[in-house]
Parts: C-alpha cells; structure tokens; sequence
C-alpha cells in the first residue's frame, strides 16, 4: 500500500521576515516524514500569496526553483487570509490524500505535523490542533483569546475551543468543504459542520519567529462578528428577545403610572423618561445594526462574486 500524500498549506501575506525559515522547518519535516514511511515522495508544502506587498511571492518562486518539494498559488490581490487559506485547499484538494494547513509564522508547533498524522491513519478526516495552555499569554490576549470562543459558541458560531486554523483534513473532508459556497467565510466555524471522523491534538504554541502579527485586537473583534453573522442568526433572536422585554417593561410602567394617577401622585422629574428614551433609541439602533449586518452579508452572497482569483501556479509535473 503506498504511502498517502500530504499537502502543507500555508497562507503568506507580507512574510518575506519569516518565509526562509519556514521553509526550512517544514522541508526538514517532510522529509523526515518520507524517510519514516508516513507519507508519499510527492507530498508538498503550498505557498499561497495572498497580495503581499514585499518580496514574499519572489521567494517563494526562487523556493520552487531551488526545491521541488516547494508549490506555489499567486492570488491576483490581497483577499485576506480565509480566502487565500481556502484557495490553498482548493488547489491542493484534487493533488493529495490528505491537507495540513498552518501560518507562516511559525506560531504553530511543526512537530504537531507526527501526530496529526498518525490520527489520520487511524481513521480521522478531520485533527484539529488545539492549544495546550496560554501560559505564556499576557492575561489581557488570555482573557480576550478565551472570551471570543466562548462568545463565539455562545452566539451559536459552533467552533473547537483553542483552535485557530492548524488542521489537518482528509481529501474527504475537503471535498466536503467545497460544497460550501458561501462568500463571507469562517472557516473554524464551516469545517466542523462537515461531520466526519475527528480529533485534536494539543501543542505549545509558540512566539512568532519573525515579521509583525496580522491580527491585532481590532482585526480579532472584526473576525469574530465576522464569524458569528455567518453561521448563526441567534443575535436577532436576541435583539427579538430584547423587544419582547421591553414591551413587557413598558405594559409594567403603564400599570404603575395609571396607579400613580389614581392616587394623586405626580412625576416630579423627567429623568425616567430620558433614560427610557435613550434606552430604547439604542436598542433601536443595535437592532437596525445587527440587521443591517446581515442584509449585507445577504447582499454580498447574491453576487455570486469569486471568493479569489489566481493568478499563477507553481508545480512541477507530477503535481500537474
């Protein structure tokens, strides 16, 4: 029985810092892989360009050149990492037997790759690789890190606590993945709705080898809003939920106010009413917000628009 082939994929944006290094690590690991058996000859590690503005696309051309165990997929702009992690998967989809996608910057643990693989030989489409502890997190990226899975899983946005995007997924899991057609992707979210076998595997996450990261806070709160209006519409039953109270609130103050005029008992300020105004303005504009939010993401889909275009490709003749 031959060996199964293994795609590496990994989403470069401006990673010109790291990329030598990252190469290095990840050719080292194939090939130790290969020796052992766990894996085929052809197996590859998949640059994806996503629009970086450095020398980031050149070094993967001269890694190609250098390196047959090095591909490449040049995207025509920047799409943001979802999108070039998905075009990634796509190309590599129909190439291997199996798909491990990671970042650049070297964050995720590359020995991680061993027991990935090893799940994936006892049975399972999908490993997901959960961090161990964050014990070296500061307690503000702890608290914040933590709160967006659980806010996340709260709001109905279903994802693997600690997970981010290190995973490895079987040439059946991503044929599952590719009948999601979805514009706005989130892709910790998608893969687990695909079903099929699964497992994790825990790894010390480390710091990031080079370069600058590419999600800071604001970016963080931005992807999980992200997430959560494209795979749950329980913020509006929330927000129906909240009418609801009001409307109650508002039929209990008009009991006490119609008691009040029968006893003779006057208002003597207006402060109740302002606070109630603005109350209620503001849960009139979250509302009109969260609605808003998702009549655009409606918008976006009926487009239909590409999710990416590639612009080049990078493989040898056996992987054509």
């Amino acid at each position: 029985m031959r060996p199964n082939t293994l795609y590496i994929v990994v989403p470069c944006y401006n990673e010109e810092a790291v990329l030598p290094e990252t190469a290095r690590r990840l050719r080292q690991k194939l090939e130790e892989l290969t020796r052992l058996g766990q894996i085929s000859p052809r197996s590859r590690v998949l640059f994806v360009n996503d629009g970086s503005q450095d020398g980031t696309w050149m070094l993967i051309q001269a890694l190609h050149a250098q390196c047959e165990l090095f591909s490449g997929v040049d995207l025509s702009r920047n799409r943001g990492h979802q999108n070039a992690l998905l075009a990634g998967l796509m190309t590599a989809k129909d190439r291997c037997d199996m798909v491990i996608s990671m970042d650049a910057d070297l964050q995720d643990d590359v020995e991680a790759v061993d027991a990935m693989v090893e799940k994936y030989h006892a049975g399972c489409d999908v490993v997901y690789g959960v961090r161990a502890s964050r014990k070296k997190d500061s307690f503000f990226k702890r608290f914040t890190a933590e709160g967006f899975y659980r806010v996340m899983n709260a709001l109905g946005a279903e994802t693997v606590f600690n997970h981010a995007d290190y995973r490895l997924m079987s040439r059946a899991a991503l044929e599952g993945l590719a009948q999601f057609k979805e514009v706005n992707l989130f892709l910790r979210g998608i893969v687990p709705l695909i079903g099929y076998t699964s497992a994790t595997v825990e790894y010390e996450r480390g710091e990031r080898f080079a370069g600058e990261s590419k999600y800071p806070l604001k970016k963080m709160v931005s992807f999980a809003l992200e997430g959560i209006t494209s795979l749950s519409t329980r913020p509006i039953r929330i927000i129906t939920g909240l009418g609801v109270l009001v409307f109650f609130v508002s039929l209990a103050m008009l009991v006490v106010f119609v008691v009040q005029w029968a006893l003779g008992m006057t208002v003597q300020g207006w402060a109740s009413v302002v606070c109630s105004v603005w109350a209620i303005g503001g849960l009139i504009l979250l509302a009109l917000g969260v609605v808003g939010e998702y009549i655009g993401k409606i918008y976006l889909e009926t487009k239909g628009r590409p999710r990416f275009l590639i612009r080049e490709i990078l493989a040898d003749e056996e992987e054509r």
